[in-house]
């Protein structure tokens, strides 16, 4: 995904802007993998192989996303019904 495309992006929950972290840049700088998250509603869509998931919350499987995120030192909020990211530590 290329840092351009963000701005056509919103959260599909609430329809905020998004802010984006940057785990891994190929050599022609797009982003292979990272994090969008929402400030407002504080749900976070992965960018895995350079493609954004914006699944809303009923359509997302947290067992697939949890090796994801335990990759990058984060880990869902049980106590949530909501995707929201804890940071381990």
């Amino acid at each position: 995904m290329r840092e351009e495309f963000l701005h056509k992006l919103c959260c599909p929950q609430d329809k905020s802007d998004l802010e984006l972290e940057v785990f891994v840049r190929d050599t022609e700088s797009s982003i292979i993998e990272g994090m969008l998250t929402c400030p407002e509603c504080e749900r976070f869509y992965p960018i895995v192989q350079g493609v954004p998931i914006m699944t809303p919350d009923e359509y997302r499987q947290r067992k697939l996303e949890e090796p994801i995120l335990k990759k990058w030192g984060l880990r869902l909020n049980d106590s949530s019904k909501k995707f929201e990211l804890l940071e381990e530590g």
